[in-house]
């Protein structure tokens, strides 16, 4: 199951390790190796890419960046491919995400001596971009029968679906509510009838895929191997200011 209808699909910058993804998707498929595993691999390459940085290792991190964005997306093709959708994955790959933003961000700051608490305004930013991003991708994923074992409003534990237990949906989920409850609020609260309205039309899907976390990570990698590393903080931080630009374009349609 893909996650849209064809009809609906949009040119996704943020989704660039796709390709890849779906063929070691499809090589793991008669393997015992389940999303799960995979979703462990990609926190094992951002954590290589972290320890890459700090020694000073631009090009490799870059390269452990990317393989994080490849494996990233390969769970949830595995997850597909197997038919074993499951919340468990869902929230262990978006709680994974966001600690390792944070690592990444902290790290940039210890490499670079930036203010702290630019670095901060730095990570709120990204993650506000991200679940922007989101919001507006999951209404049109559930508005036209696409994958929707992301829910767009996040407000009480899901029942555990076949094959996954309940208390690992309950942890993962309470996790999942802790970390980006706030952000899911404050976008919330700048597009309330977001899933009522109109959805963005696909060119506009895909100028906001930016905001995605394969392309924010891509930005990432491709400064450091340029040798631009202090400007990784202060590019979070200014294209925050592009978030208040796409909802207004949303509630004018």
């Amino acid at each position: 199951m893909s996650k849209l209808p064809k009809a609906y699909t949009f040119i996704d910058l943020s989704d660039y390790g796709r390709p890849i993804a779906k063929i070691i998707s499809k090589s793991l498929k008669n393997t015992s190796f389940t999303a799960i595993h995979v979703t462990v691999g990609f926190v094992i390459s951002g954590l290589l890419a972290i320890v890459c940085i700090i020694k000073g290792y631009y090009l490799y991190a870059a390269f452990f960046i990317i393989l994080k964005s490849i494996l990233d997306a390969a769970d949830g093709e595995l997850a597909r491919l197997k038919n074993t959708p499951s919340y468990t994955g869902r929230y262990l790959d978006s709680v994974s995400d966001i600690i390792l933003n944070a690592l990444f961000l902290l790290t940039i700051w210890h490499i670079t001596n930036t203010n702290i608490w630019y670095t901060i305004i730095a990570f709120l930013g990204l993650q506000l971009q991200g679940t922007l991003y989101n919001y507006y991708y999951v209404i049109l994923r559930n508005k036209y029968n696409g994958d929707t074992t992301s829910r767009i409003f996040e407000n009480k534990t899901p029942v555990a679906l076949p094959g996954e237990k309940q208390t690992d949906v309950n942890i993962l989920f309470k996790l999942y509510k802790i970390l980006y409850g706030g952000f899911d609020k404050a976008i919330y609260l700048l597009d309330k009838n977001a899933s009522t309205g109109k959805t963005l039309p696909n060119w506009l899907m895909t100028v906001l895929s930016i905001f995605g976390l394969g392309f924010q990570l891509l930005i990432i990698a491709f400064l450091l191997v340029i040798g631009l590393k202090a400007y990784i903080i202060p590019y979070f931080i200014c294209t925050t200011i592009f978030i208040f630009g796409f909802v207004a374009i949303r509630k004018s349609l």
